[in-house]
């Protein structure tokens, strides 16, 4: 993006649980995609400290998933993609997350843009152009979707698209743009026009060169330090064509709200199967050296396995959901669908945050001194981002209300 002001410079384990993935023409095999993760992985994993510690972009592993072509992995084959199916980034999600989680957020968060566009813009001829240089030249996508003075609603704007013969500009002050001041294009919510009311939002594809950031606040954060999530006015330009050609609320229910939930699961997924390993591996040293074989740690490691479970339980039932949607659901599936989407959410964030205290209690002082092959400061740090992401009370206030307007299917009499 173009600077002004103060901004920054701007750059021109196992796999997760899942359904089978299709392998024909159109889609890329989910192991393949794996072994390509695991190779991403290895290399965030060599600087996740030194990202956490300086809070700076993870280039080694953006670098390495370019000259991979992961950034294009969701897009159809036609399109010159590896077409690869939402379980399949879901896996790739986790593996990476498991080396650095502030890449495996970048690169979750870069794929649920692809797979708005890969989903709303069929009609789209300008982003049918977008989508051949972004595989050809693996771009990384950002996403502005929060905005001052809207309450951290999703579904809710202040700034206006203002268009006139065939051109628009757009100006928008945002308390956050993940990686913003690192990315090759931005999607931005905004209401449709200035007469517009605040819930009539359109996504608008913004290109680098017709952007300007200007930095508003730094990220010195608790954790998910990497993902250099600083505040920014946004001024960008482009042409009407730019648009989605279908309503912000429908991209918003069909694809980004369930994608964003999967993917950051998995990415959650990963994080806590990290100090789930970790903690295995110092519970087993240690009954090696306890021959009575009754460590005080059985139990939390029991727990541990059972968490891990449920968490991917969860995840591969929200993906089996999403692959199986149709693409019209009566009202009662469609609440439902939402609802599950909902709790998949603050359960795995959660949860998983209760991994890693099991396994920082299993690996006690260990796990708490930093310079350890069992330290988990880093994980704990982030895995707090999880519940604040779309703040947990606000997704469960909306879930009640799911609830409220669903009516019961049976009633005890």
């Amino acid at each position: 993006m173009n600077s002004t002001g103060n901004q920054g410079s701007a750059q021109d384990a196992p796999a997760a649980t899942r359904p089978p993935s299709p392998t024909g023409a159109d889609s890329v095999p989910g192991n393949l995609l794996d072994e390509t993760a695991h190779g991403v992985a290895q290399i965030a994993a060599q600087f996740a400290d030194t990202v956490d510690r300086e809070a700076r972009f993870p280039n080694e592993a953006i670098k390495a998933m370019r000259e991979k072509h992961l950034l294009g992995a969701m897009i159809p084959k036609k399109s010159g993609g590896l077409g690869a199916t939402l379980a399949d980034i879901a896996s790739a999600c986790r593996i990476i997350g498991q080396g650095c989680s502030s890449s495996g957020m970048v690169f979750a968060m870069h794929q649920i843009q692809v797979a708005c566009i890969v989903e709303h813009t069929q009609a789209s001829a300008w982003h049918s152009v977008f989508v051949e240089q972004l595989v050809e030249n693996q771009w990384l996508l950002a996403s502005a979707t929060s905005e001052d003075q809207v309450g951290g609603n999703l579904r809710r704007s202040r700034c206006a698209i203002e268009a006139q013969d065939g051109a628009f500009t757009l100006h928008k002050l945002t308390p956050t743009i993940s990686y913003g001041a690192h990315a090759d294009a931005i999607l931005a919510t905004a209401r449709r026009d200035t007469a517009a009311a605040s819930s009539e939002q359109v996504l608008v594809t913004l290109l680098k060169s017709a952007t300007t950031l200007t930095r508003r606040s730094g990220w010195d954060t608790l954790g998910m330090r990497g993902t250099c999530s600083e505040g920014f006015t946004l001024d960008a330009r482009g042409q009407v064509e730019q648009v989605f050609p279908v309503p912000f609320a429908q991209i918003a229910e069909q694809t980004m709200t369930p994608v964003s939930h999967i993917l950051w699961a998995a990415l959650w997924t990963g994080i806590a199967n990290d100090a789930f390993l970790r903690a295995h591996c110092y519970f087993r040293g240690q009954a090696q050296n306890d021959n009575s074989g009754n460590s005080p740690a059985g139990r939390r490691i029991a727990e541990t396995l059972a968490l891990m479970q449920a968490i991917e339980g969860r995840v591969a039932g929200a993906l089996r959901r999403q692959s199986n949607r149709r693409s019209e659901c009566s009202w009662s599936e469609t609440m439902a669908n939402a609802a599950e989407i909902n709790t998949l959410k603050t359960f795995v964030s959660t949860t998983a945050l209760q991994v890693v205290h099991h396994a920082m209690m299993i690996c006690g002082m260990a796990a708490y001194k930093n310079g350890t092959p069992f330290t988990l400061s880093r994980h704990l740090r982030d895995l707090y981002s999880a519940p604040l992401m779309i703040n947990n009370d606000r997704v469960d206030v909306n879930t009640a209300n799911l609830m409220l307007a669903q009516r019961p299917i049976s009633q005890v009499k």
